[in-house]
Protein backbone atom coordinates (compact mmCIF):
# COMPACT_ATOMS: atom_id res chain seq x y z
CA UNK A 1 0.00 0.00 0.00
CA UNK A 2 1.39 3.82 -0.70
CA UNK A 3 1.77 6.15 1.63
CA UNK A 4 -0.46 9.58 1.12
CA UNK A 5 2.69 11.08 0.35
CA UNK A 6 3.54 8.69 -2.24
CA UNK A 7 0.10 8.86 -3.53
CA UNK A 8 0.43 12.82 -4.05
CA UNK A 9 3.90 12.18 -5.78
CA UNK A 10 2.59 10.06 -7.89
CA UNK A 11 -0.52 12.45 -8.80
CA UNK A 12 2.08 15.39 -9.67
CA UNK A 13 3.90 13.30 -11.44
CA UNK A 14 1.57 12.10 -13.60
CA UNK A 15 0.37 15.93 -14.30
CA UNK A 16 3.93 17.48 -14.53
CA UNK A 17 3.75 14.71 -17.27
CA UNK A 18 1.00 15.92 -19.24
CA UNK A 19 2.36 19.69 -18.40
CA UNK A 20 5.14 18.84 -20.32
CA UNK A 21 3.12 17.32 -23.40
CA UNK A 22 1.11 19.58 -23.85
CA UNK A 23 4.00 22.17 -23.98
CA UNK A 24 5.73 20.53 -26.28
CA UNK A 25 2.39 20.11 -28.54
CA UNK A 26 2.19 23.76 -29.23
CA UNK A 27 5.31 23.59 -30.79
CA UNK A 28 4.50 21.03 -33.43
CA UNK A 29 1.72 22.60 -34.99
CA UNK A 30 2.32 23.56 -38.70
CA UNK A 31 0.74 24.74 -41.73
CA UNK A 32 -1.40 21.43 -41.81
CA UNK A 33 -3.43 23.44 -38.43
CA UNK A 34 -4.14 26.29 -40.35
CA UNK A 35 -4.91 24.89 -43.69
CA UNK A 36 -7.49 22.20 -41.68
CA UNK A 37 -9.40 25.43 -40.21
CA UNK A 38 -9.63 27.22 -43.44
CA UNK A 39 -10.94 24.02 -45.08
CA UNK A 40 -13.61 23.73 -42.20
CA UNK A 41 -14.74 26.90 -42.48
CA UNK A 42 -15.57 26.76 -45.91
CA UNK A 43 -17.16 23.33 -45.62
CA UNK A 44 -20.76 22.96 -47.21
CA UNK A 45 -21.11 19.49 -44.80
CA UNK A 46 -20.05 17.94 -41.95
CA UNK A 47 -17.03 17.51 -39.45
CA UNK A 48 -16.91 13.23 -38.86
CA UNK A 49 -14.69 12.34 -36.37
CA UNK A 50 -14.06 8.42 -35.73
CA UNK A 51 -11.56 6.76 -33.70
CA UNK A 52 -10.94 3.34 -32.18
CA UNK A 53 -10.73 3.07 -28.13
CA UNK A 54 -9.72 5.89 -25.96
CA UNK A 55 -8.61 8.09 -29.68
CA UNK A 56 -12.82 7.05 -30.16
CA UNK A 57 -13.68 8.38 -26.21
CA UNK A 58 -11.68 11.34 -26.80
CA UNK A 59 -13.39 11.98 -30.53
CA UNK A 60 -16.82 11.56 -28.50
CA UNK A 61 -16.15 14.71 -26.71
CA UNK A 62 -14.72 16.76 -29.39
CA UNK A 63 -17.87 15.87 -31.80
CA UNK A 64 -19.92 17.66 -28.14
CA UNK A 65 -17.83 21.14 -28.56
CA UNK A 66 -17.86 21.29 -32.45
CA UNK A 67 -21.24 20.87 -32.86
CA UNK A 68 -22.14 23.55 -29.46
CA UNK A 69 -19.26 26.04 -31.14
CA UNK A 70 -21.56 26.40 -34.41
CA UNK A 71 -19.50 23.39 -36.03
CA UNK A 72 -21.66 20.89 -37.30
CA UNK A 73 -20.69 17.52 -35.97
CA UNK A 74 -21.08 13.86 -36.07
CA UNK A 75 -19.57 11.17 -34.14
CA UNK A 76 -18.54 7.28 -36.17
CA UNK A 77 -16.75 4.79 -34.44
CA UNK A 78 -13.88 3.12 -36.60
CA UNK A 79 -14.50 0.05 -35.85
CA UNK A 80 -18.53 0.55 -36.70
CA UNK A 81 -18.01 2.12 -39.96
CA UNK A 82 -17.01 -0.95 -42.15
CA UNK A 83 -20.32 -2.21 -40.85
CA UNK A 84 -22.93 0.13 -42.45
CA UNK A 85 -21.80 3.22 -40.52
CA UNK A 86 -19.81 4.71 -43.68
CA UNK A 87 -23.11 5.75 -44.70
CA UNK A 88 -23.17 8.40 -42.54
CA UNK A 89 -20.38 10.43 -44.48
CA UNK A 90 -22.26 12.37 -46.98
CA UNK A 91 -20.17 13.86 -49.91
CA UNK A 92 -19.59 17.03 -48.72
CA UNK A 93 -18.54 16.36 -45.34
CA UNK A 94 -14.55 16.10 -44.26
CA UNK A 95 -13.59 12.94 -41.86
CA UNK A 96 -11.38 13.99 -38.58
CA UNK A 97 -9.53 10.32 -37.33
CA UNK A 98 -7.72 10.06 -34.23
CA UNK A 99 -5.51 7.52 -33.47
CA UNK A 100 -1.99 7.49 -31.48
CA UNK A 101 -0.31 4.86 -32.87
CA UNK A 102 -2.29 5.52 -36.96
CA UNK A 103 -1.65 2.05 -37.77
CA UNK A 104 -4.13 0.22 -36.13
CA UNK A 105 -5.60 -2.59 -38.04
CA UNK A 106 -9.09 -1.10 -37.91
CA UNK A 107 -7.53 2.31 -39.04
CA UNK A 108 -6.08 0.33 -41.82
CA UNK A 109 -9.59 -0.87 -43.14
CA UNK A 110 -11.02 2.39 -42.62
CA UNK A 111 -8.60 4.42 -44.65
CA UNK A 112 -9.14 2.69 -48.52
CA UNK A 113 -12.58 3.00 -47.95
CA UNK A 114 -13.05 6.39 -47.05
CA UNK A 115 -10.60 7.57 -49.90
CA UNK A 116 -12.92 6.03 -52.20
CA UNK A 117 -15.72 8.67 -51.10
CA UNK A 118 -13.15 11.62 -52.06
CA UNK A 119 -13.79 13.20 -48.93
CA UNK A 120 -11.12 15.33 -47.11
CA UNK A 121 -8.93 13.86 -44.57
CA UNK A 122 -7.36 14.94 -41.46
CA UNK A 123 -5.73 12.90 -38.74
CA UNK A 124 -4.48 14.15 -35.02
CA UNK A 125 -2.24 10.84 -34.49
CA UNK A 126 0.63 10.16 -32.67
CA UNK A 127 3.31 9.30 -35.08
CA UNK A 128 3.88 11.36 -38.06
CA UNK A 129 5.19 8.60 -40.04
CA UNK A 130 2.03 6.14 -39.84
CA UNK A 131 -0.35 4.97 -42.55
CA UNK A 132 -2.97 7.38 -41.17
CA UNK A 133 -0.79 10.17 -41.49
CA UNK A 134 0.70 9.25 -44.67
CA UNK A 135 -3.21 9.25 -46.24
CA UNK A 136 -4.50 12.06 -44.26
CA UNK A 137 -4.51 15.55 -46.29
CA UNK A 138 -4.11 17.16 -42.74
CA UNK A 139 -2.07 15.61 -40.21
CA UNK A 140 -2.36 17.62 -36.84
CA UNK A 141 0.90 16.02 -34.76
CA UNK A 142 0.02 14.60 -31.73
CA UNK A 143 3.03 12.76 -30.59
CA UNK A 144 4.20 12.43 -26.92
CA UNK A 145 7.34 11.47 -25.38
CA UNK A 146 5.90 9.23 -22.59
CA UNK A 147 2.57 8.55 -21.24
CA UNK A 148 1.96 8.84 -17.73
CA UNK A 149 1.42 5.56 -17.07
CA UNK A 150 4.46 3.81 -15.41
CA UNK A 151 4.35 1.04 -17.88
CA UNK A 152 4.34 3.59 -20.88
CA UNK A 153 0.89 1.75 -22.12
CA UNK A 154 -2.21 2.83 -20.48
CA UNK A 155 -3.47 6.27 -23.17
CA UNK A 156 -2.82 8.72 -20.79
CA UNK A 157 -0.66 11.73 -22.10
CA UNK A 158 -1.89 11.03 -25.56
CA UNK A 159 -5.70 11.06 -24.89
CA UNK A 160 -4.85 14.18 -23.58
CA UNK A 161 -2.75 15.87 -26.30
CA UNK A 162 -5.47 14.91 -28.72
CA UNK A 163 -8.23 16.59 -26.17
CA UNK A 164 -6.34 20.09 -26.09
CA UNK A 165 -5.78 19.68 -30.10
CA UNK A 166 -8.86 19.10 -30.62
CA UNK A 167 -10.02 21.90 -28.22
CA UNK A 168 -7.63 24.70 -30.09
CA UNK A 169 -9.21 23.45 -33.30
CA UNK A 170 -12.75 24.59 -31.66
CA UNK A 171 -11.74 27.32 -30.19
CA UNK A 172 -10.12 28.79 -33.82
CA UNK A 173 -13.25 27.92 -35.41
CA UNK A 174 -15.04 29.72 -32.80
CA UNK A 175 -13.26 33.03 -33.02
CA UNK A 176 -12.94 32.91 -36.87
CA UNK A 177 -16.97 32.58 -36.96
CA UNK A 178 -17.18 35.51 -34.35
CA UNK A 179 -19.65 32.83 -32.05
CA UNK A 180 -20.97 35.02 -29.45
CA UNK A 181 -22.25 34.59 -25.90
CA UNK A 182 -25.99 34.62 -28.36
CA UNK A 183 -25.35 32.29 -30.70
CA UNK A 184 -23.80 30.19 -27.54
CA UNK A 185 -27.11 30.67 -25.80
CA UNK A 186 -29.12 29.32 -28.82
CA UNK A 187 -27.41 25.91 -28.62
CA UNK A 188 -27.24 25.64 -24.84
CA UNK A 189 -31.36 26.58 -24.24
CA UNK A 190 -31.30 24.08 -21.55
CA UNK A 191 -28.16 24.59 -19.69
CA UNK A 192 -27.42 27.01 -16.64
CA UNK A 193 -24.98 28.80 -18.72
CA UNK A 194 -27.48 29.56 -21.64
CA UNK A 195 -30.65 30.58 -19.51
CA UNK A 196 -28.18 33.21 -18.34
CA UNK A 197 -27.85 35.19 -22.01
CA UNK A 198 -31.57 34.64 -23.20
CA UNK A 199 -33.43 34.15 -20.03
CA UNK A 200 -35.50 37.87 -18.89
CA UNK A 201 -36.63 38.71 -15.40
CA UNK A 202 -40.19 38.48 -17.28
CA UNK A 203 -39.86 35.02 -17.73
CA UNK A 204 -39.71 33.93 -13.78
CA UNK A 205 -41.76 36.69 -13.08
CA UNK A 206 -45.15 35.79 -15.41
CA UNK A 207 -45.66 32.49 -13.39
CA UNK A 208 -45.53 33.90 -9.87
CA UNK A 209 -48.42 35.69 -7.87
CA UNK A 210 -48.63 39.49 -7.98
CA UNK A 211 -49.12 40.13 -4.23
CA UNK A 212 -50.44 43.88 -3.85
CA UNK A 213 -52.73 46.09 -1.50
CA UNK A 214 -54.12 49.72 -2.39
CA UNK A 215 -52.45 52.72 -0.75
CA UNK A 216 -55.20 52.79 1.74
CA UNK A 217 -54.73 48.80 3.19
CA UNK A 218 -54.40 48.24 6.62
CA UNK A 219 -51.80 46.19 7.86
CA UNK A 220 -53.74 43.27 8.48
CA UNK A 221 -54.62 43.41 4.86
CA UNK A 222 -50.85 43.68 4.05
CA UNK A 223 -50.04 40.40 6.15
CA UNK A 224 -52.82 38.43 4.85
CA UNK A 225 -51.82 39.25 1.43
CA UNK A 226 -48.15 38.38 1.94
CA UNK A 227 -49.25 35.16 3.39
CA UNK A 228 -51.42 34.53 0.85
CA UNK A 229 -49.11 34.96 -2.04
CA UNK A 230 -45.92 33.72 -0.63
CA UNK A 231 -43.26 35.17 -1.42
CA UNK A 232 -42.20 37.29 1.27
CA UNK A 233 -43.21 40.97 -0.36
CA UNK A 234 -46.44 42.96 -0.97
CA UNK A 235 -46.71 46.38 -3.18
CA UNK A 236 -48.76 48.91 -2.45
CA UNK A 237 -50.13 49.87 -5.49
CA UNK A 238 -52.04 53.07 -6.51
CA UNK A 239 -52.78 53.42 -10.31
CA UNK A 240 -50.71 50.55 -11.11
CA UNK A 241 -47.95 52.81 -9.89
CA UNK A 242 -45.41 51.30 -7.65
CA UNK A 243 -46.14 53.86 -3.67
CA UNK A 244 -43.59 50.84 -1.82
CA UNK A 245 -43.42 47.60 -0.52
CA UNK A 246 -43.88 46.04 2.78
CA UNK A 247 -42.12 42.44 3.65
CA UNK A 248 -41.27 40.11 5.70
CA UNK A 249 -38.44 41.94 7.57
CA UNK A 250 -40.68 44.97 7.80
CA UNK A 251 -43.16 43.32 9.73
CA UNK A 252 -40.63 42.03 12.25
CA UNK A 253 -39.30 45.43 12.69
CA UNK A 254 -42.85 46.56 13.19
CA UNK A 255 -43.02 44.35 16.15
CA UNK A 256 -40.07 45.30 17.73
CA UNK A 257 -41.00 48.75 17.91
CA UNK A 258 -44.86 48.84 18.52
CA UNK A 259 -46.68 47.14 21.14
CA UNK A 260 -49.86 47.58 19.31
CA UNK A 261 -50.70 47.72 15.31
CA UNK A 262 -54.47 47.70 15.03
CA UNK A 263 -54.13 51.40 14.27
CA UNK A 264 -51.31 51.24 11.62
CA UNK A 265 -52.07 51.57 8.15
CA UNK A 266 -49.68 50.04 5.49
CA UNK A 267 -48.25 52.83 4.38
CA UNK A 268 -46.80 53.64 8.12
CA UNK A 269 -44.37 50.90 7.81
CA UNK A 270 -44.19 50.58 4.39
CA UNK A 271 -40.40 50.73 1.87
CA UNK A 272 -41.36 53.95 -0.42
CA UNK A 273 -37.45 53.03 -2.29
CA UNK A 274 -38.15 49.51 -3.06
CA UNK A 275 -35.58 47.63 -5.32
CA UNK A 276 -37.26 47.40 -8.44
CA UNK A 277 -35.73 45.82 -11.93
CA UNK A 278 -37.72 46.08 -15.37
CA UNK A 279 -39.02 43.22 -16.73
CA UNK A 280 -37.06 43.32 -19.73
CA UNK A 281 -33.79 43.29 -18.03
CA UNK A 282 -32.20 39.63 -18.21
CA UNK A 283 -32.73 37.17 -14.83
CA UNK A 284 -29.12 37.19 -14.18
CA UNK A 285 -29.01 40.71 -14.07
CA UNK A 286 -32.03 40.19 -10.98
CA UNK A 287 -29.89 37.47 -9.58
CA UNK A 288 -26.23 40.50 -9.61
CA UNK A 289 -29.16 43.16 -7.59
CA UNK A 290 -30.14 40.66 -5.08
CA UNK A 291 -26.70 39.81 -3.94
CA UNK A 292 -25.64 43.58 -4.19
CA UNK A 293 -28.31 44.28 -1.49
CA UNK A 294 -28.82 40.95 0.18
CA UNK A 295 -32.52 40.61 -0.46
CA UNK A 296 -34.43 37.65 -2.16
CA UNK A 297 -36.47 39.47 -4.06
CA UNK A 298 -37.40 42.46 -6.48
CA UNK A 299 -40.59 44.51 -7.39
CA UNK A 300 -40.55 43.95 -11.56
CA UNK A 301 -41.70 46.43 -13.58
CA UNK A 302 -41.58 48.05 -16.87
CA UNK A 303 -42.43 52.12 -17.19
CA UNK A 304 -43.01 51.93 -13.25
CA UNK A 305 -45.78 50.11 -13.74
CA UNK A 306 -45.94 47.72 -10.86
CA UNK A 307 -45.59 43.29 -13.19
CA UNK A 308 -45.05 41.24 -10.43
CA UNK A 309 -42.85 40.02 -8.16
CA UNK A 310 -39.17 37.64 -8.89
CA UNK A 311 -38.16 35.73 -6.09
CA UNK A 312 -34.71 33.96 -5.67
CA UNK A 313 -36.03 30.90 -5.77
CA UNK A 314 -37.12 31.82 -9.31
CA UNK A 315 -33.36 31.74 -10.15
CA UNK A 316 -32.26 28.96 -8.23
CA UNK A 317 -35.27 26.45 -10.17
CA UNK A 318 -33.93 27.73 -13.28
CA UNK A 319 -30.37 26.87 -12.24
CA UNK A 320 -28.96 30.73 -12.61
CA UNK A 321 -26.29 30.74 -9.73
Amino acid sequence: MKSPQEILDIARRTISLEREALNQLSTQLSADFEKLVQTILNLKGRVIVTGVGKSAIIAQKLVATFNSTGTPSIFMHAADAVHGDLGIIQKDDLVLCLSKSGNTAEIKVLIPLLKQGHNPLACIVGEKESYLAQQSDFVLDASISKEACPNNLAPTTSTTAQLVLGDALAVCLLECRHFSKEDFAKYHPGGSLGKKLYLKVSDLSQFNEKPQIGIGASIKEAILEITKKRLGVVAIVEKLEIRGVITDGDLRRMMEKHESFENLKAVDIMNTRPKTIEEDEMAVAALQKMKQHNITQLIVTKNNEYKGVVHLHDLLREGIL
